[in-house]
């Protein structure tokens, strides 16, 4: 099996890097924007050949692992080139646009609208884990557009990989990933810019950063290229998302400013019970 990996860095290679566990027999051809991750992808043997879209009609599966506004541009580029067997999938965290750009594509039944949740605050081929899929929960829109016997095969891919299959719209996708992914990354983001605007003095900040902090500033260290275009095309649902937060915070603000202590424990531990909400899910280490 030829299998096209288009985006070697964290989630392309470690789909790059299952697939070679799981079939022993498989090709593993990388494109790329940067010659670099080529280079680097080859070195740690994620991939077996560097390639581009003139080879794509030996394609027998496109894992499409890109920005998603490079997504949206592509995509239909990728479809053109591809023959009529192969399957093409892609790991963006917004669905809707893309899902709406390839709606009238002659080879829409060769696409597969995919969002697999999983990954680590790091980029590029050396970030690329093995079994980083298993236990993971991969979201797949409008499955009824996919052939039937394209669907199968990607589904028996994903089995072998260990990843649970939730299927949902793309608007549904959209607006509850903001809630679960989206705002925790701007959440990350600003609490860091606040600390560093407040501690210039950075040495500061490392002596006396703990744990808590570590693990929640943690999503800061993700890729600007990959979240604004993320925020760009979920941009009103993040909106949305974040007039709620915001709102949570003035109300905690004001109980503060209150004396509301007995108002504040209540609310921690209300919001205590999502430890059962998240009681389960496999998280990266």
């Amino acid at each position: 099996m030829n299998v096209f990996i288009i985006g070697v860095g964290l989630i392309g290679g470690s789909f790059a890097r299952d697939i070679k566990r799981t079939q022993p027999n498989v090709r593993i051809f990388g494109v790329d924007a940067n010659p670099n991750h080529l280079e680097e992808a080859l070195s740690l043997s994620i991939i077996d050949e560097k390639a581009d879209y003139s080879l794509l009609p030996q394609a027998d599966l496109v894992i499409v692992c890109i920005p998603v506004d490079v997504m949206v541009r592509e995509l239909p580029l990728i479809l053109d080139a591809v023959n009529d067997e192969a399957v093409v999938m892609d790991a963006g965290s917004t669905k809707s646009l893309i899902c709406k750009t390839l709606v009238n594509h002659d080879k829409r039944r060769n696409f597969l609208a995919c969002h697999p949740i999983a990954g680590t605050e790091f980029s590029g081929p050396s970030a690329a884990i093995e079994g980083l899929y298993k236990g993971k929960t991969n979201i797949i829109c409008e499955i009824e557009k996919t052939a039937f016997k394209l669907q199968e095969r990607a589904l028996d891919l994903f089995q072998q990989l260990g990843m649970r299959i939730r299927y949902m719209n793309p608007e549904a996708h959209d607006k509850h990933i903001a809630y679960v992914s989206h705002l925790s990354h701007i959440s990350s983001f600003m609490l860091g810019k606040t600390v560093i605007d407040k501690e210039r003095n950075e040495r500061d900040i490392f002596d006396m950063a703990g744990s808590g902090f570590e693990s929640t500033v943690r999503l800061a260290k993700s890729s600007p290229a990959m979240w604004t275009p993320i925020f760009k095309q979920n941009k009103e649902n993040v909106i949305e998302t974040l007039g709620e937060y915001i709102g949570n915070l003035e109300t905690f603000k004001q109980m503060l400013e209150a004396d509301d202590y007995e108002g504040i424990y209540d609310e921690m531990n209300n919001t205590n019970k999502i430890k059962g909400i998240l009681n389960g899910i496999p998280l990266n280490k």
